[in-house]
This record gives structure tokens, sequence and C-alpha cells, in this order.
């Protein structure tokens, strides 16, 4: 007899191996199902929030994290509220670098380049006196409600 769980099995030791070994079987089966459906999905969405600009180590600092969000196979978004907004002026982070950091606007261009997504908040844009026209390309301008979305869907954020 084989006690399992605090009652004994009749059947011996090779029927109670028989049922651990299905027991298993199944787990391993349930994890299979788990990874092919979490793969199968989209990729996980972060949203960086940038709230500083091309005076503060905390850009470069934003945009070096977003870039490893992407390597690590997130879908990223930079969303760009107050003084970040002059990040993506047209030369503005030229000269910006932290070492031992790459250069600013090196970052910008390889997370823009490798899919990565710059949103700039409106009332921001306004604010600074800014137009569609006064940033690199690929920026758009868009409300909070895009990034409201994005979390309603699960992403996760980081501020800066």
């Amino acid at each position: 007899m084989v006690r399992q769980a605090g009652r004994l099995d009749k059947r011996g030791g090779a029927a109670a191996r028989h049922k651990g070994r299905r027991a298993a079987d199944h787990a391993a089966s349930r994890i299979r199902n788990t990874e092919e459906t979490t793969m199968s999905q989209d990729p996980r969405e972060l949203v960086v929030l940038v709230t500083r600009g091309t005076d503060h180590e905390l850009s470069s600092v934003a945009f070096t994290i977003a870039c490893g969000g992407i390597t690590a196979g997130l879908k990223v978004t930079a969303f760009l509220t107050s003084a970040a907004v002059d990040l993506v002026r047209r030369n503005a982070a030229d000269m910006a670098h932290v070492p031992p950091l790459d250069p600013l606007r090196q970052l910008m261009t390889d997370f823009m380049a490798r899919g990565g997504t710059i949103i700039a908040c409106p009332p921001c844009v306004k604010a600074s006196g800014y137009t569609q026209a006064d940033f690199i390309d690929g920026v758009e301008v868009a409300g909070a409600s895009v990034i409201h979305e994005k979390f309603r869907n699960g992403a996760a954020s980081l501020s800066f």
C-alpha cells in the first residue's frame, strides 16, 4: 500500500507513480499552452512619460530606458509633456549629451528607427509656442486620450 495525501492507495506503487506522471504531464501541458498564448499575443506595451527638456539628464535616461524596452520586445511610446516637448524641436537635442550615455539625438533617432513612437502633448506644444512644423519627422501631436487607451489595454508606464 502507498500513502497519498493522508490516505492509503491499495493499488500499489506503480499505480501511484502513473497517477503522478499524469499530473506532471497535465501541468506541463498547461505551461506549454500558456507560453503559446503569451507568445502569440501582441507584445506588451510601455509608455515612457518624459517631462524634462534638453537641459536635464533624465531626458537621456528616459530614451535609454525606452530603447531598452524595445530591445526587450516591448512596444514603446514616449509621451512628451511640459518642457519635454522641446526635445523634438528641430535641432534642439543636437548638443545634449550626458556621458556615459549616447548623445540624446542619437538615442531618439535610434528609438524611432526601431519602431518607437513619440507623442507630444497638444496643450504643452501650444504653451511652448510650437506647431507640428517645428518638430522632427515622425513626431505625433496627440492628446492624453491616446495614452489613456494604452493604459486601459494594460500598458505599463515609467515617468522621467
